[in-house]
């Protein structure tokens, strides 16, 4: 990819034609070519119409026959972990026990600065151990300093003595199981908060830095931050917002998961929203069923239940009536339908439309039955989802099928019965539950382990495009048509195809005549497109060295 070089003029100002390439736009499904415009899509066309512009733009680059597509926009992340995920002590890749505790003692060898160890990934249920590292080994590991290790649903951690000693009275919250690891409940949220609490402001920006930087090198131009009193602090919250508003890079939405409204609003929040958690996970037995568990050792136990219907139901009023966005985090369908009653409840008190038009919003809702869909679509809930879950824990001999038993688990995160309910989709990573990876997200949706759930990549690229700026109120963005934000990447990709879980609609679709712009091969083994560049707003936050 080739370009002309630009005058010294701010991005904003500039007029930038973009041809010889694939442009992804429904306003022209043959497209070649793109004009920018003080930061928003002034044309789109083709080749020879492209030949008008060119002696009156700023730039004009050559695309050498790559794809642009609209910039993804993750509707689900946490910011700082996943800056520390990316900059620090990672445990996803680790195959046992011994390979964690080798990662552990080398990170903390290797940071001697830092008052405090955050690290991420682990999951004793892939270890041939099948367990935890205990407090002790962390202890002798890091060398008696604070340490904080999230499991890989983020919902439960072990920790070290120093850091259990920052938090006096913790030994008798719920959650803390006598001494032994993993933490969860009370006690787990009590340590994040302190452990969040002592990173200093190096490290917290280091992180976010990291975290924006490695969004911006996949083409996402958008990140959905899900901060909250419980999961990382108000100054995490707040300094991110600066960071994105005075440093190039992906613009940030931030939610705030607070049942007091006003002060999601004095932070800067578009909502009292995210992970407001009506329950916990299915990885960490937490989240809330309406039949137990198949493999916990209590055979009664269902999860926990964080919120009840009345509950939410005020929290949507008060939303509503400030003008912002609610939203809650639930897994199991028991929450599920906590959330459906105390929607419904707020509905009747202040009309389904007034509801309807504040456009709230669920996170993961994994456990969904027909009623409860049908519900989320009278309502006009968003299902803010991560089809990469299914891809890491479905099937039949995974993590779900474990926790739930093969039939149930075969029900979890049905994306087709939600599209055909009408049911707004916005997709996202949780990262760094799961990494940022738009297109393996896109590809997890349209090749879901259960092929009933499975729906269109055509679909899946809106969801995880265009359904994150609709999640956010904006129906005029996610699209490369005249108009439309400026937010968009380059990708080197093979030939563009179309596909579809109905082999007639593909057929049908790769015809010409059927007008329907073409995506990336995503076939499982198929190799994904690479990000050449990433533009927000017209401004260039990325590009590939050496291109």
């Amino acid at each position: 990819m080739s370009e002309s070089t630009p005058p010294a003029s701010s991005a904003e100002d500039r007029t930038v034609l973009l041809r010889g390439g694939e442009v992804h736009s429904p306003a022209d499904p043959f497209a070649t070519a793109m004009v920018v415009e003080r930061g928003h899509v002034a044309w789109v066309g083709s080749e020879g119409a492209a030949d008008a512009f060119a002696t009156g733009v700023d730039e004009v680059v050559d695309l050498e026959g790559a794809l642009v597509t609209p910039a993804f926009v993750d509707a689900h992340v946490h910011t700082t972990a996943t800056g520390f995920a990316l900059t620090g002590l990672d445990l996803s890749a680790a195959g046992s026990l011994a390979e964690a505790a080798e990662l552990i003692r080398g990170h903390a060898a290797a940071r001697p600065e830092d008052r405090i160890l955050i690290g991420h990934g682990w999951d004793a249920a892939r270890w041939p151990e099948r367990r935890p590292l205990t407090r002790a080994e962390l202890d002798e590991l890091t060398g008696g300093r604070p340490l904080y290790l999230t499991r890989i649903d983020v919902h439960s951690a072990v920790v070290t003595t120093a850091l259990l000693d920052l938090v006096p009275g913790v030994r008798g919250l719920d959650g803390f199981h006598d001494g032994r690891q993993p933490l969860t409940g009370d006690a787990h949220h009590a340590v994040r908060a302190a452990a969040f609490g002592a990173v200093s402001d190096r490290q917290r920006t280091e992180a976010q830095r990291a975290a924006r930087n490695r969004a911006a090198a996949l083409g996402i131009g958008t990140l959905h931050e899900c901060g909250g009193p419980r999961i990382s602090s108000e100054d995490d919250f707040t300094g991110l917002l600066d960071l994105a508003r005075d440093e190039a890079g992906p613009r940030v939405v931030g939610y705030w998961a607070d049942l007091d409204v006003e002060r999601a609003r004095a932070l800067g929040a578009l909502g009292a929203a995210g992970d407001l958690f009506a329950d916990g996970s299915l990885g960490s037995h937490t989240a809330c069923l309406h039949e137990p568990y198949a493999d916990h050792a209590d055979a009664g136990h269902t999860g926990a239940a964080h919120l009840d219907a009345a509950t939410i139901a005020l929290h949507v009023v008060a939303c509503t009536e400030a003008g912002l966005q609610a939203g809650f985090h639930a897994i199991g369908d028991a929450a599920v339908t906590a959330v459906v009653e105390g929607v419904r409840a707020a509905a009747e008190k202040l009309g389904l439309g007034r509801v309807r038009a504040a456009r709230h919003r669920v996170e993961h809702v994994e456990m969904l039955t027909p009623e409860t869909i049908a519900a989320f679509a009278e309502l006009g809930l968003t299902a803010s989802v991560q089809p990469a879950f299914d891809a890491f824990w479905g099937g039949e001999e995974g993590m779900y099928a474990d926790r739930l038993g093969a039939e149930r688990a075969r029900t979890l995160n049905p994306y087709a019965a939600l599209l055909r309910a009408g049911v707004p989709l916005a997709f996202g990573s949780d990262s760094p539950v799961t990494p940022l990876d738009p297109w393996g997200t896109v590809r997890a949706a349209a090749f879901h382990r259960t092929p009933e759930h499975r729906i269109s990549a055509r679909a899946a690229f809106t969801a995880h495009t265009r359904g994150g700026w609709r999640a956010v109120g904006r129906d005029d963005a996610g699209t490369l048509v005249p108009g439309a934000p400026a937010d968009y990447a380059v990708w080197r990709t093979e030939e563009l195809v179309v596909q579809a879980p109905d082999d007639r609609v593909a057929r049908w679709s790769t015809d010409p005549r059927s007008g329907t712009p073409g995506l990336p091969d995503l076939s499982p083994g198929a190799e994904l497109p690479v990000c050449l560049r990433t533009v927000v707003h017209g401004q260039t936050v990325f590009v590939r060295p050496n291109e």
